[in-house]
């Protein structure tokens, strides 16, 4: 008589699983939950906005508005142990970053983990792009650390 009992149990414990997954009121809490992930990248996008004015605030955006090819930030000062530059290259699109101090080790982390060390990135999409720059030295990193970083994007060239 138990077994009918636990049978009767699990029948309903699936049932209202199921009615969980349709139910409107979970997808509507999806819905919010991926607002609020749009506002927060929208807020971190605002900051690194305004931290591309400074030389040592970091996160920054980087935004191409003379359409040219290559970004430069002169003397830029990593305050923490790295700094990172947002982007949005095109699809098809070629990334590269030069740095003229050895002790800085240049990579993408998002959307794909690439060393600039190993050559340039081809970009796959059009989405946020993040450069680190870290601070990669033998000794111990200055208090502040001045550089100068050029961020290239090249279109693919078709043969």
């Amino acid at each position: 008589m138990s077994m009918l009992s636990m049978s009767g149990c699990s029948s309903e414990a699936s049932t209202d699983n199921s009615a969980l997954v349709t139910d409107p009121s979970i997808q509507h809490l999806d819905a919010n939950i991926q607002s609020s992930a749009n506002i927060e990248e929208s807020i971190k996008n605002s900051y690194a906005r305004l931290a591309s004015k400074r030389s040592d605030v970091c996160p920054k955006l980087l935004q191409d508005e003379q359409r040219s090819q290559t970004i430069e930030r002169i003397s830029e000062v990593m305050v923490n142990d790295y700094c990172d530059y947002f982007l949005y290259p095109e699809e098809g699109q070629e990334l590269s970053v030069k740095v003229d101090n050895s002790q800085i080790e240049t990579l993408l982390i998002v959307p794909a983990l690439h060393n600039f060390a190993n050559g340039n990135y081809q970009v796959t999409s059009y989405d946020k792009h993040v450069v680190r720059l870290s601070y990669n030295g033998a000794t111990h990193k200055p208090e502040s650390l001045t550089y100068d970083v050029a961020i290239k994007l090249s279109d693919k060239q078709y043969l």
